[in-house]
């Protein structure tokens, strides 16, 4: 049986909250296709959520930066 944290890196980017299908494919797109290799991004930018969405931003689709920010942690 896989550890929790096994299972939570194996996620895919799309399972992340707010990512939404669009986000997740062009985040896939980007090479970030699981959830953890977007907090390894997080954590590249010193945690630092300003500087975070501010990257997220160029990323996303214009049709979804109307959206709410992506939630690392599945909050809301």
């Amino acid at each position: 049986k896989p550890s929790p944290q096994t299972h939570r890196q194996a996620k895919s980017v799309g399972s992340l909250a707010r990512a939404g299908k669009d986000l997740g494919n062009k985040l896939e797109e980007r090479g970030f296709d699981k959830a953890y290799v977007v907090l390894g991004q997080f954590l590249l930018l010193k945690k630092d959520e300003d500087l975070f969405q501010e990257w997220l931003k160029d990323t996303r689709p214009a049709s979804a930066k109307r959206e709410g920010t992506l939630m690392l942690e599945g909050g809301g």
